[in-house]
């Protein structure tokens, strides 16, 4: 009986063991993993490819799949089919958010990057000297977005600007490359502001205000010819050395390439002295994805790394740029924040801008 007693006590230790071996013991804990799909801008891909923000989601539990599409487009998705969308600016969330079915969400905005306009140092010093920018430094300076509306109203073009003539390659017309306002956050936002500055520094509010300012929004958007989905491709161009020589991008990947050391040495960083604010706004769609945006808020070194502003983290973004202040203007000085007119009359005037 004792030598039967014994048998079993050893059986049950060794079932103890192989249970805790199965386990990992404390030494490796398994983590449950959630696979999530979501949506995403197109600014916001390198940031989920690194490996390091992968890992960094892996640890808290999360495999993280993305698919890119302009922000104001998200809301025409099969939005079942992802767990969460991530549009570069709050205004398309609540569209997002009627379309999926999740009114009243709980959105995060983890992050934001502000809308800058990206020149050639030639192009930078032939608006300066012609008072549609002024310089703070040789790589950064503010865009007068008033002088630069009115050019654009009379059809400048670079041969008329004085000092031009030392720089052939700038020829025709003047004109900021911006993306498609109908379906890209970047275009929709650069409406919003220059429809702000037309309509006497005031927000479009009703039929009166698009009528007033479309007549302007559409010399923008019509000399430009076919309209980029996306600040990317543009954004690309202009660092391989091709590409317009103003171009609407976001801080951010401006900001990444300089903490990789790979800017272009003869770009020039101009922020528009009006604009409108674009917080990455991360609206749950399933209950997979419901606390994804918060982890994302707060983790500002990684978001930072890739350029963004961490809503929480104005300390880590100031430090990791402060090599780089000859490219960027950390506190955002002498900008005027403004209100964006209601989705309905933003994408109203996005339609009549394309004509």
């Amino acid at each position: 009986m004792r030598r039967i007693l014994g048998i079993a006590l050893a059986v049950l230790l060794l079932g103890g063991v192989a249970a805790v071996a199965l386990a990992g013991g404390e030494k490796t804990p398994i983590t449950a993993t959630k696979t999530v799909k979501g949506v995403i801008g197109s600014e916001e891909s390198a940031y989920f490819r690194d490996p390091d923000v992968v890992k960094a989601l892996a640890d808290k539990g999360y495999t993280v799949k993305t698919e890119t599409s302009g922000s104001w487009a998200m809301d025409q998705l099969a939005l079942k089919e992802f767990d969460f969308a991530f549009p570069g600016s709050s205004e398309p969330a609540p569209a997002i958010e009627a379309a999926a079915g999740v009114k009243g969400a709980q959105t995060t905005k983890p992050f934001f990057s502000p809308l800058v306009v990206i020149a050639r140092v030639n192009a930078a010093e032939v608006l300066a000297g012609n008072g549609l920018a002024k310089m703070t430094g040789k790589n950064w300076g503010t865009l007068l977005m008033g002088p630069c509306l009115k050019a654009a109203d009379e059809k400048r073009t670079w041969q008329q600007l004085s000092g031009s003539a030392a720089h052939p390659e700038l020829s025709g017309t003047v004109f900021i490359k911006t993306t498609d306002p109908a379906t890209s956050n970047s275009g929709a936002l650069f409406l919003a502001a220059t429809s702000n500055v037309a309509n006497g520094d005031n927000v479009v509010c009703d039929q009166a205000g698009i009528d007033r300012t479309t007549p302007l929004m559409q010399k923008l958007i019509s000399v430009q010819g076919a309209l980029e989905p996306s600040t990317d491709d543009p954004f690309r161009a202009f660092v391989s050395g091709s590409g317009e020589p103003l171009i609407l991008a976001y801080e951010s990947p401006a900001a990444a390439l300089l903490q990789q050391k790979q800017t272009p040495g003869d770009m020039v960083v101009l922020y528009p002295d009006t604009t409108v604010n674009s917080p990455h706004t991360f609206v749950p769609i399933s209950e997979n994805a419901k606390e994804l945006g918060t982890l994302l808020a707060g983790d500002p070194e990684r978001a930072v790394r890739h350029g963004f502003r961490p809503q929480n983290g104005v300390p880590e973004f100031t430090a990791a740029t402060a090599a780089h202040a000859a490219y960027l203007n950390p506190e955002l000085t002498g900008i005027r924040q403004v209100g964006a007119p209601t989705v309905k009359i933003l994408m109203a005037l996005a339609e009549r801008a394309k004509g």
